[in-house]
């Protein structure tokens, strides 16, 4: 008996043309493919929503870019004289 052989015909509508090329590290290529052949997502598409969601939160996260800008101080600031709970 042959194996039939089931073809799927997708029509896409594709208005992107910009190729980007980013390096990665080994970690991050793993954790792509794994999650692209659990999920049946191809890894650009992964790699275009995460970078959709990330524009979207862009401004509502605007603190962030202060993130790690101040030095010095104690490194649990709630252990400072009159702010501890003991």
């Amino acid at each position: 008996m042959r194996e039939r052989r089931l073809t799927r015909h997708v029509l896409q509508f594709c208005r992107m043309s910009h190729t980007l090329t980013i390096r990665i590290t080994e970690e991050l290529r793993e954790w792509l493919n794994e999650t692209s052949r659990r999920t049946r997502i191809p890894v650009g598409r992964l790699i275009r929503e995460q970078l959709e969601a990330a524009r979207a939160q862009a401004g509502s996260q605007r603190f962030l870019r202060h993130a790690g800008a101040i030095e010095g101080g104690p490194k649990d600031i709630s252990s400072r004289k009159g702010f501890s709970r003991s």
